[in-house]
Parts: C-alpha cells; sequence; structure tokens
C-alpha cells in the first residue's frame, strides 16, 4: 500500500517546526486563507466513512479539547473566535489535550507518541484517497499524521479493534500536514477495509476526515437479502459521470435512505442551450436483473426535473437501449415504475430534460448467476 503527496507543499517539519503552520486569524473571512486541496480525481468517489452510510468514530485514546465525532460531520467545520469554554477554546474538530515528556529534563513528547481515533467505515471498501482537513487548526495542528487499516466483520468494538491478534496495516505512514488546509493523500492498492485507524503525531487537532474509495459488499449479504437496490452505494453502485455537477455531486442520488432537504440529491444548473438535455451515468456492482424502479424528487418543488428517461447497456460496449421512456415528473415526489420484462444491465443513464434535480433513484433486482460470481470473484480478490 503506498501513497502519493506530489500534488501537496508539505514542508518537513523537522527542518522548520512552523513551515507548515497558517497565519494567526485576523479577522473577517476565516476561509480567506484556507489552503483548499484542488480538483482531485478521487474526490468523485464516495466517501466511505459518511455517517449517512452508517460511518462512526467508534473510540479515541484522548478527545480533551474537542470531540471525535466531529470528524466526521459532512459540513465544512466553522470557526468563532469568540467561542470559549472551561477547557479554552472550543474547536470544530477532533483536538486532544498537549502531550508532555517524562521529566523536566525531557519535556517534549517521546519520539513515537502519537494520539488517535478508530473510525469505522459505513461501507467497507477500498480506499482511494484521504482528505485530513485541519481547518482552523492554524498553529495546533498535528506535525504528521498517519493511517493504519484493517477488516474486521461484524460489529467489533474498541476493545475487539484493540486486541493483538488484530491486523493493522499503514496505507499511509507518518507524513506531514498544514495547518488550516486539505491535506490530500492517494492511496493506491486494492485490499478492502472495514476499520481505520487516524493517528496525530504527537498531537492537535484534525476537523474534518473523509475517506474515498469503492465500495466492496459482501455478495454473501446480497445473495441472502435476494431483491435488492442495485445501484445503491451500498451495494456497491457507482457514480461514473454527469453532465453537469454545479450544486451537487450525483453520487447523493444513490445514498441509502431518503432525501431530507434540497441539497442532499442532484441539482444541476439551468440549461439554455435548446435540444439538450443533462444526464447522469451509474455503474452497478455487476450484471443484474433490474425488475422495478423509483425516482425520487423529494424538496425538490420548483426546481426539479421536468422529464426523465432512463436507459441501459449490458457490459462496457454494449449498445443503450431504453429502461423508461420520456416521462413526466412531479416536484416533491415518489414515482414507481414495475417493468413489464426485466432489464439485464450493468450500467444506466438517467437523463433529465431539460435540467433540473433528483433526489433519489432505485433499481430493485437482483444480480444475475454471472454478476453475483463476478462480484464474488472481486470480493475475495480484495482479501476480504
Amino acid at each position: 500500500m503506498t501513497f502519493d503527496a506530489s500534488e501537496t507543499a508539505f514542508q518537513d517539519p523537522d527542518t522548520d517546526p512552523h513551515a507548515n503552520d497558517a497565519a494567526p486569524y485576523g479577522g473577517g473571512d476565516p476561509y480567506a486563507d484556507y489552503r483548499d486541496a484542488g480538483d482531485l480525481p478521487f474526490t468523485e468517489l464516495v466517501d466511505l466513512a459518511d455517517r449517512r452510510l452508517g460511518g462512526g468514530v467508534i473510540a479515541a485514546n484522548d478527545e480533551f479539547f474537542a470531540e471525535r465525532e466531529n470528524l466526521l460531520i459532512r459540513e465544512r467545520a466553522v470557526f468563532d473566535p469568540e467561542h470559549f469554554g472551561h477547557k479554552g477554546k472550543i474547536m470544530d474538530g477532533w483536538e486532544t489535550r498537549r502531550r508532555r515528556g517524562a521529566d523536566a529534563e525531557n519535556p517534549f513528547p517521546a519520539p513515537g507518541d502519537h494520539d488517535w481515533a478508530i473510525v469505522r467505515l459505513g461501507a467497507p471498501g477500498i480506499v482511494r484517497g484521504l482528505i485530513v482537513d485541519t481547518a482552523h487548526f492554524r498553529g495546533n495542528y498535528p506535525q504528521r499524521v498517519s493511517v493504519q487499516a484493517t477488516s474486521v466483520e461484524g460489529a467489533p468494538g474498541p476493545e475487539q479493534l484493540l486486541a493483538d491478534d488484530v491486523k493493522w496495516e499503514e496505507i499511509l505512514p507518518p507524513t506531514p500536514v498544514r495547518g488550516h488546509a486539505a491535506n490530500a493523500f492517494e492511496i493506491t492498492g486494492g485490499r478492502r477495509y472495514t476499520h481505520l485507524r487516524l493517528c496525530q503525531h504527537p498531537d492537535g487537532g484534525i476537523a474534518r476526515l473523509r475517506v474515498h474509495g469503492e465500495v466492496v459488499p459482501d455478495p454473501a449479504w446480497l445473495a441472502a437479502l435476494g431483491t435488492i437496490d442495485l445501484i445503491s452505494v451500498l451495494n456497491g453502485g457507482t457514480y461514473e459521470d454527469a453532465s453537469d455537477r454545479f450544486y451537487s455531486s450525483p453520487t447523493q442520488i444513490i445514498l441509502p435512505g431518503t432525501s431530507r432537504k434540497m441539497d442532499d440529491g442532484w441539482e444541476n444548473r439551468r440549461r439554455r442551450v435548446r435540444d439538450t438535455n443533462d444526464w447522469v451515468r451509474f455503474r452497478l456492482p455487476a450484471q443484474g436483473a433490474v425488475r422495478a424502479i423509483e425516482i425520487d424528487t423529494a424538496y425538490l418543488k420548483g426546481n426539479s426535473a421536468g422529464w426523465i428517461a432512463l436507459q441501459g447497456r449490458n457490459g462496457d460496449t454494449g449498445e443503450w437501449f431504453e429502461i423508461v421512456p420520456r416521462t413526466r415528473l412531479q416536484p416533491d415526489t415518489l414515482h414507481r415504475f414495475v417493468l413489464r420484462a426485466q432489464a439485464v444491465v450493468t450500467h444506466v443513464r438517467l437523463d433529465a430534460f431539460p435540467d433540473g434535480g433528483v433526489a433519489r433513484m432505485r433499481l430493485h433486482g437482483s444480480l444475475t448467476e454471472s454478476g453475483a460470481a463476478e462480484l464474488t470473484r472481486r470480493y475475495e480478490e480484495s482479501g476480504a
């Protein structure tokens, strides 16, 4: 397992301990001098630790100043310069106390000292990239971070995960990070993980953690269920491409549960060119037979798609064919379609005419025999 930090501007903290600091907050917009990671291909992949998928921070050795659960909050971190509590400045992230050495002659932490937090992935899968966000931690961020990963099925607690017989693999070695910045790391490898351990060396604060990757579902579980949502991210459905991602990611269409507000689905900008339309393409976890479809426009009241059509294809080079013809949608409404004949597909394309939003899409059906075999092969190759 390796990572790539070639696009970052990290400085060696051993040479200059403050080289990666941000300037002290000087008033105004706290994000004015925030150092973003830019556009990275892996950020289009689902966040495996998303709370909406069931992700959680289940343990930490220290959270004196700020709670570990803040790491997975969806919204970006907020900063109030006057927000103090009995323990000091209240930060929107996970912040530990300052580590000390053994005695007055050795006041600094020993080499290797670090704080840690264990993250349960909501959707086990292959990690392709990490964002370690230190927003607003300008001089109190860790000098380095590292990440280990493991795969333990079921619902293990912290005691089980910290047991000596659990093998943790380092997917990000101790690496410098910048303060008040989105620190991005590309991860290469093909193993499937269920939990991560985020470490900050020797201590400090991290605002948010994002774990982008590819979901690898358990084929035995899907087989036991029988009829499943073939496009759900929890079952391995993947967003591939779209005409427009202006307001929100199309991945949100295939998240579990119902949309809770307007920005919890896919919405594109207003289209002004006639005879064109917006579209989004998805890949199923493997070949499946679709029998029923749901299209939901919840909370999209004046900006839902006017009409939709759904096409499918079987294989990367298969011909596209019609599954649902162009159909009028109602705003803020769940629409259901029962197919007269099942559609065997590996990919689907949802067209919105001429533009507008869709909150959720469900493709109810089951994997074909060859699809189940393909998913089982991929599951086994991932080391599960």
